[in-house]
């Protein structure tokens, strides 16, 4: 038997560790136990091995924290956001540092209120996640006044040359260059976007890269392919509002700023008596966790999560260890995830 925390972990469970982290049982124990005889690479894989598996590590095993890290995201509700949280989390704990996640929502605190918070807890950094960086109305002298502080930050999603500081961002354009083409693949000729607000950056690089490909794949004009454009919220709602309108001017296939967005589309096309992809293609983005389930599984813009995050917290810790980081925006290249809910366009 070897004791974990206040438990007991028996031969059966070493086994389960021992198998996660590829060693043998007696190298788990020698690890458990505090013992000699093990490299700190081994001892590293042990403990990520109790991690994974949901053992509490011993006390005298556990990594004095290094400090604090604050993470901002604008909600939990669209699952992207929790699915970048968690991923820069896990980042962050590998690197003996502790995070804070802090949600803005409705009526709760502003995104200043909490940098203020965060300040006052003395964090060593922040990572801000689609903040007011990424509004162009917004007033972004507000990051100014954070580096004066000396407080270092990085900024995922959205992008202004007025702030000092590493941008993290998937290249909105590309992404949909990725998904008309897809779709014109298919057949489709009237294409639609259900996108945010002109006001946030990345819509307004989704719009660019939408309106381009359109042009220069089905020879639209500028003012027809802005038509094709419908404005809303990054919600079901929003994207079920959006389908409507756009169905009206006759697209037989829809790319949406969110999977959110996308699965408001589909329900959208279904109440008009009309079938997806039968009928209408629809594309998602962000490739959110449990796309793949849907129904149909939806055919979506895959941001690289995992390199963003990773990107996102070296970047910061290299300012935090007093080494500045390279500024200005790091981007991300997306990947086309074709499902079930994309399908052939109308006979000509």
């Amino acid at each position: 038997m070897v004791a974990i925390g206040s438990g007991i972990v028996t031969t059966a469970r070493l086994s389960d560790i021992a198998a996660q982290a590829g060693v043998s049982e007696a190298t788990v124990s020698r690890v458990l136990n505090g013992k000699a005889g093990v490299s700190a690479a081994t001892r590293q894989t042990v403990l990520a091995a109790l991690d994974v598996l949901g053992y509490e590590r011993p006390t005298r095993l556990r990594q004095r924290s290094a400090g604090l890290i604050g993470l901002i995201t604008p909600e939990l509700g669209n699952p992207i956001f929790p699915a970048l949280a968690q991923v820069i989390e896990q980042v962050l704990s590998r690197h003996g540092y502790t995070p804070v996640l802090c949600t803005q929502t409705p009526g709760g605190s502003t995104e200043d209120e909490l940098v203020e918070l965060l300040v006052e807890r003395g964090v060593a950094g922040i990572v801000f996640v689609s903040g007011l960086h990424a509004d162009s109305t917004a007033d972004h002298d507000r990051y100014a006044k954070l580096t004066g502080r000396q407080v270092p930050f990085v900024l995922i999603n959205g992008y202004s040359e007025k702030i000092t500081a590493p941008f993290i961002s998937p290249d909105d354009r590309a992404a949909m260059a990725m998904a008309v083409q897809h779709l014109t693949e298919l057949g489709h000729q009237r294409i639609g976007l259900a996108v945010g607000q002109r006001r946030y950056v990345p819509v307004l690089r989704k719009i660019e890269g939408f309106t381009a490909a359109l042009r220069s794949v089905l020879g639209y004009t500028a003012e027809q392919a802005d038509e094709l454009v419908h404005h809303t919220l990054f919600t079901v709602e929003g994207g079920h509002a959006a389908a409507g309108a756009l169905l009206d001017r006759g697209c037989t296939a829809i790319v949406c700023g969110s999977d959110l967005m996308a699965l408001g589309a589909i329900r959208a096309v279904r109440q008009r008596g009309l079938s997806v992809p039968g009928d209408v293609s629809v594309v998602g983005f962000d490739d959110s966790p449990l796309m793949a389930f849907t129904d149909p599984p939806l055919t979506t813009i895959r941001q690289p999560v995992e390199a963003m995050a990773t990107a996102a917290v070296d970047a910061l810790l290299e300012e935090v260890g007093g080494e500045p980081a390279q500024r200005g925006e790091f981007m991300f290249q997306p990947e086309l995830v074709v499902r079930g809910s994309t399908g052939a366009g109308p006979q000509r």
